[in-house]
């Protein structure tokens, strides 16, 4: 697999942690199998810096975010952007039947999970369809020809991946989706400030991943404003340590946004503009 999908076995390395602690944020069964020993050596690569307590609180934020707009906005149509080794068609409980989930990423990726999974088939009613695609190209016909219904509510997870892509990617990206969802869309995410990308104290952290290939490329610090100018309306964001972003795992403190020169992630739950 490329450099970047192989980060996806090191976030699944870190969910298996969390997964097989007492007070478990989530439970995801599937991740130890998923992250192979590669995603336990990167996972200790990339140590650090608030790493693992950040993808704890990422997956439980979005774990809650899926379930409520799957429950409030009746969706049926899922796409995860980038799904890397995301077991959720698995392991979530909140699909309501008939309900169809894509899984975008590139080729190898997807034939690693696969094989990882043994072919294992989400649950009755739940129809998971892969859609190989390179997403800093153009991939929505790829999308429409497995059977994507843009006249549709859909939920959109975009998950890990924006850090890795160019700004001008991260827009076009953005911009797409917004052309491809209809009224009653959702779309969730993350991204990281731009101090992020050169945080001292995240220096082995960030040398590795560019070592590896994998370079972080992308940041705001103006979440809200950077959606809107992609055509969507930020319901909310939070940092890791807000409320509903906390679980128990965050050990910094929050610091205000309108302090500079500070490290940051943001979550966000947003709405078509």
């Amino acid at each position: 697999m490329e450099a970047v999908s192989k980060t996806a076995q090191w976030t699944a390395a870190a969910r298996a942690l969390e997964s097989e602690r007492e007070d478990a944020v989530f439970v995801d069964p599937y991740a130890r199998t998923v992250a192979a020993d590669t995603g336990f050596k990167l996972l200790d690569r990339y140590a650090g810096a608030g790493t693992v307590e950040f993808l704890a609180i990422r997956t439980g934020y979005l774990d809650r975010a899926i379930a409520k707009a799957v429950a409030d906005q009746g969706i049926r149509q899922v796409v995860f952007v980038a799904a890397g080794m995301d077991t959720r068609p698995y392991r979530l409980d909140c699909w309501a039947e008939g309900t169809t989930v894509y899984e975008l990423d590139r080729p190898a990726l997807l034939l690693a999970k696969d094989q990882l999974l043994d072919n294992s088939e989400p649950p009755n009613g739940i129809v998971r369809q892969p859609v190989a695609v390179d997403l800093a190209g153009d991939w929505t016909e790829m999308l429409l020809l497995a059977g994507f219904r843009p006249n549709r509510p859909t939920l959109w997870v975009i998950e890990g991946l924006s850090f890795f892509l160019a700004e001008s990617d991260v827009r076009r990206l953005l911009g797409a989706i917004r052309k491809l969802s209809a009224a009653g869309t959702v779309l969730l995410g993350d991204f990281a400030s731009k101090f992020s990308l050169v945080n001292p104290l995240a220096r082995p952290f960030l040398n590795a991943l560019a070592e590896d290939g994998a370079p972080w490329r992308f940041g705001t610090d103006e979440p809200e404003t950077f959606l809107a100018e992609c055509g969507w309306q930020a319901r909310e964001v939070r940092q890791p340590g807000d409320d509903g972003a906390e679980f128990g795992r965050w050990p910094y403190r929050v610091v205000p946004r309108e302090v500079p020169g500070v490290p940051r992630s943001f979550l966000y739950t947003a709405d078509p503009a």
